[in-house]
């Protein structure tokens, strides 16, 4: 008997794991998880349903097809759409956008099965295997299996191997695991980001479309079946931490095994209803809250969501409000003058937009994503019908379920004082489902399936029974929400609450309590969700526990963020989208699909515009005001003086400080602040000693050049107009105080900034247009400012990013070859500086720039990282390097550039350069 349910049980264990395995690869090459990996099965599903059943198409053949063509170009073509752009958002437009994606697929396939006549799908069809038909039964063991089981099992086993073999033993597994361990880091060592997230796409979706083809003879084509069986694989991912396939693999088994036991063997737990079937839910939470606490170092951190640029600070704030307020003038219009019926579903989108507030309060300003809240509402609506139904008066009732609701937000906070990111989102999602799956299941507290009924509201001379008073209620305290928030923000207590969410290790030092804060913030979120699910329920008439699931959340989130979640605006744009969107397509006679497939849509524009439709238009308007105002700057400044030839090709004898004026901002047309000085007047040496030195022939010709570069950030300009050469064999060391563009400047000779005026020219061609990782193939190599390593692989793989292999580092460097199987986030500061370098020892690059190479690192190290710049000058790789101490690198530097406000203000031999010059460049003093 019990072999009977192990092994069964492992059978559908294989099914999690490879649905887990490939939720494990996805996340871990590019660092978005996919909450649409259980509607890629689907749809690879329904397209083996079609091929093998409408088109006649042998089974083998129909699933080769379906999982080994279609699902992985699906991954690819997503990639191309949607997940690239995804990859640069933050968390929350990740979530979101994935969620659309979960919500669309399914719809779009089962909307072109409606278009071509195709046989239909639903949760009753139960599509045959890929075994012979009718299926072949045996004995294991005196366990019963048939041929379907046996080949679920089989697959299985084959794919999680094959795939833990490609990630560990090849040398694109390697560029997947650097890219989403360091991307940045990964595009400067020449990988190209980009195709290696598309490969991870298309094996991640390859791996979903098996699970779902090996899946379809047990859940049928049931597309919600699909996403449960996301987040059962879900759990198996999270006990492999989410970058382990052998431990996610195994994990899954053991789900499916400890599954089938409790079914099996846990009568007694019958007596509570939901409580077997909630096993993997309860064990993702377990894992979750176990194994995935951050235990990285968070110092020096800053936030990855960070707030976007309020476009509309410069606009007058009656300016900023008169579209709000006309829009509330048109809906009290409308509601006093239009249809009853469409009062009413206007009422509706108030509702949802009343509970859609709370993911302004936990998301917008808390920046934690929390997809309980439909929970939450189910918890105040059922406790009000309860307490009502007891003989407490309406009011106190009501009262009674927003407490209840704000108490449950409190404990579902305390597993975000340990989580955080998509993993609190997975811990709030699995108490929403265990919720819904025990809590709400009990009859004492849900009165079963018929549930509590609940009066209007009556205020003497009307109540909410009418349509029209339901608004301006709604209306009333959407209003006082938005006060309470607006004050919320402006307050000590949200500063804190902002200081928290942007650097918790910081906001701890200086005296703030970020438990409290984030508790402060889910009871608050919670109470706001529990106020909107009562008077849902209220203007239903009734409430049950399946009028509010689980999954309503996940919906919502998703509806909010597209329109804004920072924005009370968002969340009442939201609700009234959410109900007029089906509203109209029913009216116009367009399947529901389409809205689905619409909501979809909405995600890809996340990948372009992560804040939302609200901060998009404020954008638009913004870079329209800004179109406009670049169009008459030329007549503003056409009575301004020419400006004077280039520093460079100036006689010596100009006029004090003139020559130092590089030339790249006067013929950039990019403007310069006006309060930047011009020069310091105590170099009066050449910008460059470069022109005379060509003429005569005494030197080669630079290798490496910075021609007027111009660049920034946004809308800051941080370069203005830098000129730098580099020659085959030559060290020239780049000096300047913090703040002057150093770090910038290396950015842009590596390809990690792009550039808004000048060129790049590597060896006489044109480089200015190549990637990071281009500029990296053709050996252009940036070590950067801190630690250039793969902090979670080993010494050995982070060496093969660059080297086929790694033998003559070891040979060179003999610390490192005694480590090579240790990860490089485990080494000191020193090791890590020489790992960083010791790639170009054994295939020195021809440019080598060094982004501060001694920070943080003891005497001792510093001399011999210089032992190694001094060699790589030897074998002719011509060195920028750049430091704040200036010691070091003049006793290497050949030529000494000085960088003052993004200029460089003089350059020439080591041999000028004094201690008043020195003084000069650092201190601004003559």
């Amino acid at each position: 008997m019990i072999l009977g349910y192990l092994l069964s049980g492992l059978v559908t264990g294989a099914i999690f794991a490879v649905m887990g395995s490939g939720l494990t690869l996805s996340y871990a090459a590019t660092g978005v998880f996919n909450f649409a990996h259980g509607a890629v099965g689907f749809l690879t599903a329904l397209l083996f349903y079609q091929l093998n059943l409408a088109a006649g198409v042998p089974a083998w053949l129909a699933a080769l097809l379906a999982a080994g063509v279609f699902a992985p170009a699906l991954g690819y073509l997503l990639h191309l759409v949607m997940f690239r752009g995804l990859a640069q958002a933050g968390e929350t437009a990740q979530i979101v956008g994935t969620i659309g994606l979960t919500i669309a697929l399914p719809a779009l396939g089962l909307l072109v099965v409606d278009l071509l006549g195709l046989p239909r799908a639903d949760g009753t069809t139960l599509p045959r295997g890929l075994g012979p038909h009718p299926v072949l039964g045996f004995e294991v063991l005196g366990a019963r299996l048939d041929t379907d089981q046996l080949i679920t099992f089989c697959f299985s086993a084959v794919a999680a191997a094959g795939l833990w073999a490609f990630m560990r033993h090849t040398p694109y597994g390697l560029r997947m695991r650097a890219s989403v361990d360091r991307r940045r880091l990964a595009t400067l060592r020449g990988i190209d980001v980009d195709a290696t997230s598309a490969l991870a796409w298309m094996l991640g979706s390859g791996l979903a479309g098996l699970a779902g083809v090996l899946a379809v003879p047990v859940l049928g084509l049931d597309a919600t079946a699909y996403t449960v069986l996301l987040f059962a694989s879900a759990t198996a991912a999270v006990f492999g931490r989410l970058r382990s396939i052998p431990w996610t693999f195994a994990a899954g088994l053991a789900l499916g095994v400890v599954q089938n036991l409790v079914a099996g063997y846990t009568d007694f737990l019958e007596e509570i209803t939901g409580l077997r079937t909630a096993v993997p839910v309860i064990l993702l939470f377990a894992g979750l809250v176990l194994l995935n606490r951050s235990r990285e170092r968070v110092a020096g951190s800053a936030a990855e969501d960070a707030p976007p640029p309020d476009h509309l600070a410069g606009v007058p704030a009656w300016r900023r409000r008169l579209p709000w307020v006309l829009g509330l003038v048109a809906l009290l219009v409308f509601t006093f003058a239009g249809p009853e019926y469409y009062v009413d579903r206007a009422a509706q989108g108030l509702v949802l937009a009343l509970i859609f507030c709370s993911f302004v309060v936990v998301t917008g300003i808390g920046g934690m994503v929390n997809l309980a809240q439909a929970a939450f509402a189910s918890m105040a609506a059922l406790t009000c019908g309860w307490a009502f139904s007891a003989g407490w008066p309406l009011f106190a009732a009501i009262v009674v379920g927003v407490l209840a609701a704000s108490a449950v937000g409190m404990l579902v906070a305390l597993p975000a004082l340990r989580l955080g990111g998509r993993v609190l989102t997975l811990a709030t999602l699995a108490l929403a489902l265990l919720a819904d799956q025990v809590l709400f299941q009990v009859d004492a507290f849900s009165n079963g399936t018929i549930g509590w009924s609940l009066p209007a509201l009556g205020f003497g001379f009307a109540d909410t029974s009418d349509p029209r008073v339901r608004v301006v209620v709604l209306l009333a305290l959407i209003g006082l929400v938005g006060l309470l928030v607006r004050n919320l923000e402006r307050s000590a207590s949200g500063r804190a609450i902002l200081a928290v969410r942007s650097a918790p290790a910081a906001a701890t030092t200086s005296g703030l309590s970020g438990p409290r804060a984030k508790i402060v913030l889910f009871a608050l979120a919670s109470a706001i969700a529990g106020l909107g699910g009562v008077l849902f329920a209220v203007s239903k008439g009734s409430i049950t526990a399946t009028d509010l699931p689980a999954f309503s959340g996940f919906v919502w989130l998703a509806v909010v963020v597209l329109q804004g979640v920072r924005r009370i605006g968002g969340a009442v744009l939201g609700g009234l989208v959410a109900v007029a969107v089906p509203e109209l397509l029913e009216t116009w006679g367009v399947s529901a699909q389409v809205g689905a497939i619409l909501f979809g849509a909405g995600g890809m524009i996340l990948a372009k515009h992560p804040d939302g439709v609200l901060a998009q238009l404020a954008e638009s308007r913004h870079r329209r005001r800004q179109a406009r105002a670049a169009g008459a700057a030329p007549v503003q400044v056409a009575s301004a003086p020419v400006q004077a030839a280039p520093a460079a090709v100036r006689p010596a004898s100009a006029s004090p400080g003139a020559s130092d004026l590089p030339s790249g901002p006067a013929s950039s047309g990019v403007p310069v602040s006006p309060d930047v000085p011009a020069s310091p007047s105590a170099f009066g040496a050449p910008l460059l000693d470069l022109v005379s030195s060509r003429v005569a022939g005494a030197v080669a010709e630079p290798l490496f050049r910075l021609d007027g570069v111009v660049a920034g950030y946004a809308d800051c300009t941080v370069l203005r107009g830098v000129d730098l050469e580099v020659r085959p064999g030559e060290v020239v060391a780049l000096l300047g105080v913090n703040g002057a563009g150093k770090s910038t400047t290396c950015a842009v000779a590596a390809g990690d900034l792009p550039v808004a005026a000048g060129r790049v020219l590597l060896d006489g061609v044109d480089v200015t247009a190549w990637p990071a990782h281009r500029r990296a193939r053709a050996g252009v190599l940036l070590a950067p400012e801190g630690r250039g390593v793969f902090p979670g692989l080993t010494v050995e793989e982070n060496l093969r990013t660059w080297l086929a292999e790694p033998d003559a580092v070891y040979e060179r460097l003999p610390q490192l070859a005694a480590r090579r199987t240790v990860l490089a986030g485990a080494l000191s500061g020193g090791e890590q500086q020489l790992l960083t370098l010791a790639p170009a020892l054994a295939r020195p690059p021809k440019v080598l720039i060094a982004d501060e190479p001694s920070l943080g690192l003891a005497p001792l190290v510093v001399r011999q990282v210089f032992e190694v710049f001094a060699e790589l000058r030897e074998r002719g790789v011509a060195l920028l390097l750049v430091e704040e101490k200036a010691t070091e690198a003049l006793a290497i530097a050949d030529r000494v550039a000085f960088m003052r406000l993004g200029r460089v203000v003089w350059a020439g031999p080591r041999a000028e350069v004094d201690g008043d010059r020195l003084t000069a460049a650092y201190l601004g003093v003559t």
